[in-house]
């Protein structure tokens, strides 16, 4: 097979390993776009799409499939109490773990937010230098 008949056969088993992948793996549908701008933006998401599925398989070694399923794994709670609310990450799997090391991705902070109530006798206003200088 002549070296130029052997890259068009394997560029076109990519492209149509990329368009199975956009119908699976993405689970994208048809979308009708009318307008000519959205059907632009909508081709180009979906190319970035399968692009980032591609780093992320090249980089890690593993399918997407099995990426997505350990990074599944990460969850964010909320949770609320008398003296205030935080928001707070699960610890990542040894599959997630290594997946955002292969992808140069630090892990999440455990404690993402913490907003406490103030206790019902503190003020409502903050102190003034007034109330603040020693007599």
């Amino acid at each position: 097979m002549p070296p130029t008949s052997r890259w068009a056969t394997s560029s076109s088993s990519h492209v149509e390993r990329g368009w199975r992948d956009l119908k699976t793996h993405l689970e994208l549908r048809p979308v009708y776009h009318r307008l000519e701008h959205r059907i632009r933006a909508h081709v180009l998401l979906c190319w970035l799409a399968l692009l980032l599925v591609r780093i992320v398989e090249i980089r890690t070694g593993r399918t997407w499939t099995d990426v997505r399923d350990d990074l599944q794994d990460l969850h964010v709670g909320v949770f609320t109490g008398p003296v205030g609310t935080f928001t707070q990450t699960s610890t990542p799997t040894p599959g997630a773990r290594d997946a955002l090391t292969a992808l140069g991705v630090p892990p999440p902070k455990k404690i993402l937010d913490l907003r406490l109530r103030p206790p019902p006798n503190w003020p409502t206003t903050p102190p003034t230098s007034e109330d603040l200088a020693v007599s």
